[in-house]
This record gives structure tokens, C-alpha cells and sequence, in this order.
């Protein structure tokens, strides 16, 4: 008897650039906007026979009390131009761009996207965010502020606007006008990117609110998203599928794929040790003080971060932290640290690791694969986008110790079968317009 097949995992890439969860004192750690990190990062990744690269984006300075954060100060390069360059470096590996539906207009961006396309001989995609930030809306000549519940109905029509523009060429090289009158754009013209490998670049959709997932439902082909439990992980998976049938689409037209972290040691034991240690690195006494001002709204640089948590309650719509996403609900959080401090004594430092320095994956490389494996087969999970904790040789070791796991057991490619991004992630070509 045939052994039944067992269901494939998608891995992808993503570069660990301006955030608090990389070990920037690390002595491995190097630039996070050298050319060559970049390229090292994704030459692993496609080594590892990789979905895709992604990178993510950042349209403003972050500000902290007023003053630019430092681990902004390096600077945060632009998406399609990083990824342009490393169409020339690798074969096979998609390259997803983080672009904002809110600050861009879809003539230029499909044209962006189109053009990567070509130069990749079709491994390009979109990761598509919306942003209701006045902050970082300053930075665009009209403003770029959309209130909360209109952001992602411009980003459906964007979508559906620059998936006209790529239909406007026939399979056989004919361009044609275009023509779009909608509440958010009124366009016409002609394209001038001929129809690309793809037909339409892969459309990645990063949320896990409801309206994030309904417009991932309706219009992507990947959902980035976040959960940290096996259930939690199959709750969310169950919900966004159900919603693809008013669509018209089935299960398998939309890919789930959270952002995890790792680490890996000899034994499990030795990873949960090197697992505390790089919490501790991640969370040193100025940024538990930073991540408890993210919460709390207020100046509490005069607390000791070995002390205990502040008595005083947060401001809910404090201006202090601007540019980057506030911990939730700040009183709930700010309650539930409380009672997690007092029930085991944790200071100030010491609540913040465990709150929120902690990694997806722990253990040897067989407990890794087994459990990214369950993950899939338990239908909690189609994928995972791995956010290493160094910059750019964090991946190293997933590629080298956990991959050849995950190839052995049948759970992953151990070549690549087709040259395109959609062919690795399963995805039908979209059809073309005569």
C-alpha cells in the first residue's frame, strides 16, 4: 500500500529589520540595510527551498517622547528597490514588498509590482497594509489620514484596481485602455507593462481583525497573520476558510501563514536555556522600560526597571509613542501585567519578558519539526513566515538542522518544481482577458 501523502508546508523569509525582537548586541548581529545582509538572508532562505523573502515596511521615523527611535536612527529602505536587487542574486525565491494601500495609488504601484515581476520571471508580491496614522500620514502631500473603517475598503478597491491594469494586456501582447471610476479612484489611461509571468503578482493581506480577515477572504492569496497557540492557531485557520465560500473560492485559493519565531539548541533543554537568554538580550533594562511607556502612554523613565510595576493607570489616547502599534487595550493590558507581576513576584523587566519576549518554537530540531508539522496536518496552520531574532544569519540554522527534518518526513519540497511564486504556494494562475 501507497503511504498516504502527507499535506505540504510553505516556509518564507522574513528580514528581521528595525524591531525590538532582534539581538542587536549580538556580535553576529550586522547592518540591516547593507545590500549584503539582504542578500544573505534571502541566498539561505532559497537554499532552503524558500516560498518567498519578505520584507516589511516603514513610511515614517518612529517617534518615542519626541525623540526618533533609536533603533530607527539607520534608516528603513524601500521594499520594491531591495527586492528589484535581489531578483538579480537568486533564482527561485518569491520577493513580497510590504506596500501601503493608504499612501500609494494603483497606476504607479501596479506598474512597481509588474515590473518585479518581469525582472523575477514572476516571483513577485504584494503584502498589502492600510493605515489609519494621521503621524505617518504627515509625511504625504494630502495627508494620508483615513478614518479607521474606511482604510480597508480603499484597500479592496486599490486591489481590484491594479489587478485591471494588469488585465488591460492580453496573453498575446495587446494593450488596451483602462478605464476605473470608484468611491476611492477615478483613473484612465494605458498601462505600460505588458502582462507578466504571473498574470497578477501574489497578494499577501497581513491582519487578524474582522475586517482584515473578510478582505483576505475576498481578495488574497496569502494572510499573514498571528497566533500563539496549536488552538488558537486552528480557531483562526477554521474562520478565514469558512469565508472564502461567499467568494466563490475554496480552501485552497487562500494560504495561511503566521509569523513565528525560533530556537533551536542540541536538546530541548539547551534550547529553552538559549530561548531565556535571548529574551533577556531582547529586553534589556531600557527597552522594558520603552515597552512599559508603549502601554502605560506616560514618561516613566524615572522608574527602576528592577522594580515594581507603576501604580498609576495608563492614558488611553496618550501621544507619547508615535509611529509604532500600542499593546491593545492599554488599561486591560496594563491589568493583566499587574496580576501576572503580583502572582509571581516579576519586576518591572521581568513582566515584560514574559509578556511579550517570547519565541513560537523551542527545542531540538526534531521537536521543531514535529511540532511545525502538527501545526499543518492539524490544519492550525498552511505555512509559517519565519522572523529570525539575528540580522542576517538567524536563519542559518532552521535551514541547515530543521529543513532536511521536515524534507525527510515528507513534509516539504526538497526542490523547487516550478520557477514562479504561485506555482510554490499552489495558486492557479489568473486568467487572462482577450
Amino acid at each position: 500500500m501507497t503511504a498516504p501523502t502527507r499535506k505540504q508546508m510553505h516556509l518564507a523569509a522574513h528580514f528581521p529589520g528595525v524591531n525590538n525582537t532582534t539581538v542587536w548586541t549580538d556580535p553576529r548581529s550586522k547592518s540591516q540595510i547593507d545590500f549584503s545582509s539582504f542578500e544573505h538572508l534571502a541566498r539561505t532562505a532559497e537554499r532552503g527551498r524558500f516560498d518567498f523573502f519578505f520584507l516589511a515596511e516603514g513610511l515614517r521615523l518612529r517617534e518615542h517622547n519626541g525623540r526618533i527611535h533609536d533603533l530607527d536612527v539607520v534608516g528603513r529602505p524601500e521594499s520594491l528597490t531591495v527586492l528589484s536587487a535581489l531578483a538579480a542574486v537568486t533564482d527561485r525565491l518569491g520577493l513580497a514588498a510590504t506596500v501601503n494601500a493608504t499612501f500609494n495609488e494603483p497606476y504607479e504601484l501596479a506598474r512597481r509590482l509588474a515590473t518585479l515581476d518581469h525582472l523575477s520571471d514572476g516571483r513577485a508580491a504584494w503584502n498589502v497594509v492600510t493605515s489609519s496614522d494621521a503621524f505617518t500620514g504627515e509625511n504625504f502631500r494630502r495627508g494620508g489620514y483615513l478614518d479607521r473603517a474606511d482604510r480597508y475598503t480603499r484597500a479592496a478597491e486599490f486591489v481590484a484596481t491594479a489587478r485591471e491594469l494588469w488585465d488591460t494586456w492580453t496573453p498575446d501582447g495587446t494593450p488596451r485602455p483602462f478605464r476605473h471610476q470608484g468611491q476611492h479612484f477615478t483613473i484612465e489611461g494605458e498601462f505600460t507593462v505588458p502582462r507578466s509571468p504571473q498574470g497578477h503578482p501574489v497578494v499577501i493581506q497581513a491582519g487578524d481583525s474582522p475586517e482584515g480577515r473578510e478582505f483576505a477572504a475576498s481578495a488574497a492569496d496569502v494572510i499573514f497573520t498571528r497566533h500563539g497557540t496549536l488552538e488558537a492557531g486552528r480557531t483562526f485557520y477554521a474562520d478565514v476558510k469558512a469565508r472564502l465560500a461567499k467568494y466563490g473560492r475554496q480552501p485552497d485559493d487562500l494560504k495561511i501563514m503566521p509569523g513565528v519565531t525560533f530556537v533551536l539548541g542540541d536538546s530541548d533543554a539547551e534550547a529553552q536555556e538559549r530561548a531565556a537568554e535571548i529574551r533577556r538580550q531582547q529586553i534589556s533594562p531600557q527597552n522594558a522600560i520603552l515597552a512599559l511607556e508603549q502601554v502605560w502612554g506616560r514618561d516613566l523613565s524615572s522608574y527602576d526597571p528592577d522594580g515594581p510595576l507603576p501604580e498609576i493607570d495608563p492614558e488611553p489616547d496618550s501621544g507619547l509613542v508615535q509611529g509604532r502599534v500600542r499593546i491593545g487595550d492599554p488599561l486591560a493590558v496594563a491589568a493583566r501585567w499587574r496580576a501576572l507581576s503580583e502572582a509571581k513576584g516579576l519586576s518591572i523587566r521581568q513582566t515584560v519578558i514574559e509578556t511579550t519576549g517570547r519565541q513560537s518554537f523551542i527545542g531540538s530540531p526534531e521537536t521543531v519539526a514535529s511540532e511545525l508539522i502538527e501545526f499543518v496536518s492539524t490544519d492550525a496552520a498552511d505555512g509559517f513566515i519565519l522572523v529570525p531574532h539575528l540580522t542576517p544569519g538567524g536563519l542559518d540554522d532552521f535551514v541547515d538542522r530543521v529543513v532536511p527534518l521536515l524534507q525527510e518526513r515528507g513534509a516539504f519540497r526538497s526542490e523547487y518544481t516550478g520557477s514562479t511564486l504561485r506555482s510554490h504556494l499552489g495558486l492557479a494562475d489568473p486568467v487572462g482577458k482577450d
